[in-house]
C-alpha cells in the first residue's frame, strides 16, 4: 500500500510540474496577413512546431483592409492575453482583441491611434509592454508623417521616414493621446520593449536604406515611455533583418527576427547584452513564418491550446 501511495504521490507531482513548466509560444502571420493569426510552440526556444497544422487560428475583421500582420500578444496583469496587430499598410489605426485562453477572442476593434494626424501614412507593427510601476500598458508602433522630420527624409524606402509613437492605457478602453516615443534622427520601425531589472530594453530596426542599414539594434531607458538614447551597434549580421522579439531563458537572451529578403527566420543570443552570437542555424521554424512575437505560457495552457486548436 505504501508503495502505491508513493507512486500516486510522485505521479501527481510530475503531472503538476509538467502542467506548470515553461513553454514558449510564437504568434506570427503568413503571406500578407490576410488569413489571420498563426501560432507555434517550443520547449527549448529553438525547435518550433506550428499549431493547428499551421492554419489560421483567428480570422481578421478589424480595419478596412482586414489584415492581421505583426501580431503581438502579452499576458496582462488582469490575467487576460492582449493582442495588437497591423490592420493595413496605409490606415491610421491598429487592431486589438483579448482572450482568456488564446482560443476564444473578444470582438476585434480598430484603435484609431493616429486619426488626429492628417498626414499620417500608416501604423505599423504595434506592440504592448506592461509598466508594473505605473500599472498601465504602453502600446507603440511606427508611423511616417511626411515632412515631420528632416533627418532621414531621403534615406528610406520611397516616401517613408518612420518614427515611433505610443499611447498608454489601463483598460484597453480609454487611451492617452499619441506621443512621440523615439527619434534619434533615423528611420526606425519594429520596436519591441522588454522590462529587465528596473530598466527597459528596446530592440528596434534601423530602417535606413541609403546608406543601407536594415539591422537590429538596442536602446535602453529607465522609464518605459521615454528616455531611450542612441542605439547600440547592430546585433545582427550582414543581412536585412526586421521584426525583433526577445526571449530571456536559462540565463541568456535570444532575439528572433525575420530575415525577410532571405524568406527565413534568424536569431542571435547573448548572456550580457553586449556580445551576440548568431544561432540561426539552430532554429527550426514553420515554413513561411513572418514577423511575430514570443511569449511564455504553461504546459497546461499549451495542452488546452492543442486540444482546442489542433496540434
Amino acid at each position: 500500500m505504501n508503495k502505491i501511495l508513493v507512486f500516486v504521490f510522485l505521479s501527481a507531482l510530475l503531472s503538476s510540474a509538467t502542467a506548470q513548466e515553461a513553454v514558449y509560444l510564437f504568434a506570427y502571420f503568413k503571406d500578407n496577413g490576410q488569413d489571420g493569426l498563426h501560432m507555434a510552440y517550443s520547449r527549448d526556444g529553438y525547435k518550433w512546431q506550428a499549431l493547428n497544422n499551421d492554419r489560421s487560428l483567428l480570422t481578421p475583421t478589424a480595419g478596412g483592409d482586414k489584415l492581421m500582420r505583426d501580431p503581438c500578444i502579452i499576458r496582462g496583469a488582469d490575467g487576460l492575453f492582449h493582442m495588437v496587430w497591423t490592420v493595413s499598410w496605409h490606415e491610421k489605426g491598429i487592431g486589438y482583441a483579448s482572450s482568456p485562453d488564446l482560443l476564444h477572442w473578444s470582438a476585434q476593434k480598430e484603435i484609431p491611434v493616429m486619426a488626429h494626424e492628417a498626414g499620417a501614412q500608416n501604423c505599423w507593427a504595434p506592440e504592448i509592454t506592461y509598466d508594473a510601476r505605473r500599472r498601465e500598458y504602453m502600446i507603440y508602433w511606427a508611423t511616417t508623417i511626411p515632412g515631420r522630420f528632416a533627418a532621414g527624409d531621403t534615406s528610406g524606402d520611397g516616401h517613408y521616414n518612420h518614427r515611433l509613437y505610443y499611447v498608454t492605457t489601463k483598460d484597453f478602453q480609454h487611451f492617452s493621446s499619441a506621443k512621440l516615443l523615439y527619434d534619434q534622427g533615423f528611420n526606425v520601425i519594429d520596436a519591441s520593449i522588454v522590462p529587465d531589472k528596473g530598466r527597459f530594453i528596446m530592440f528596434l530596426k534601423d530602417e535606413t536604406k541609403t546608406p543601407p542599414q536594415k539591422n537590429i539594434r538596442i536602446a535602453v531607458s529607465n522609464t518605459l515611455t521615454g528616455g531611450y538614447g542612441k542605439p547600440s551597434p547592430p546585433i545582427t549580421g550582414q543581412y536585412w533583418a526586421e521584426g525583433p522579439t526577445a526571449l530571456h531563458t536559462a540565463g541568456k537572451w535570444i532575439v528572433y527576427f525575420d530575415k525577410y529578403t532571405q524568406h527565413r527566420y534568424g536569431a542571435v543570443e547573448s548572456t550580457d547584452m553586449k556580445t551576440w552570437t548568431d544561432v540561426s542555424d539552430q532554429l527550426s521554424m514553420p515554413d513561411g513564418i513572418r514577423h511575430g512575437t514570443v511569449l511564455t505560457i504553461t504546459g497546461k495552457e499549451l495542452d488546452r491550446l492543442m486540444e482546442g486548436a489542433g496540434r
